[in-house]
């Protein structure tokens, strides 16, 4: 069993999340989906970025630490897309995080992770917010950092495709995402 902060992204706390943090809960984790935003979510992703711009990047990072406060050190931090982001900008104050679970986007310095830091990456292929070239050299700095990295890419998928309420959902590879992220929580 593990603990799992998981946020949200740029969309604001939607079902699709609070439904991942049930998924993780069925399978025994304890797991803290927090609201970053303080206001009902959004099915536009421009919505979500405005609502992000109105919010603040300070106010949303704020609102992550308040809900990692009383989590303890070993704490995974994941993250769906802006929240991947989340996850990884706060890796530095978590050194002894248990582990990094991205999905839809790339987070974490390589100067904030330890050697060792089991990290999964799930991400579109190609993915609109993450080019290419950017994810190979994340990918680059994550494993000469020492992460033990494991980085699954799904072809000709949407960038937010586990995510069963929007046009990109596909849920053959949501599936096996779902399966591969199990995995890694249950990993020791």
């Amino acid at each position: 069993m593990r603990h799992v902060v998981l946020f949200h992204s740029v969309y604001g706390l939607r079902p699709a999340v609070r439904a991942a943090a049930d998924r993780l809960r069925a399978a025994g984790h304890q797991v803290t989906a927090p609201d970053l935003y303080g206001v009902p979510a959004t099915d536009v992703v421009e919505e979500g970025f405005a609502l992000l711009d109105k919010i603040g990047h300070e106010v949303v990072l704020d609102r992550a630490r308040a809900a990692l406060h009383d989590l303890p050190p070993q704490t995974v931090l994941a993250g769906f897309s802006m929240g991947a982001g989340v996850a990884g900008a706060l890796l530095a104050e978590r050194p002894d995080a248990a582990g990094l679970l991205l999905l839809h986007g790339t987070g974490g310095a390589p100067d904030a992770v330890r050697p060792g830091l089991p990290v999964h990456l799930h991400l579109a292929d190609p993915d609109p917010y993450d080019a290419p070239d950017e994810v190979d050299e994340w990918r680059q700095a994550m494993t000469d950092a020492g992460t033990d990295l494991t980085v699954y890419r799904y072809p000709g998928v949407g960038h937010l495709f586990t995510d069963p309420d929007l046009a990109e959902y596909a849920p053959d590879a949501a599936a096996a995402a779902w399966a591969r992220v199990l995995a890694f929580l249950a990993a020791d």
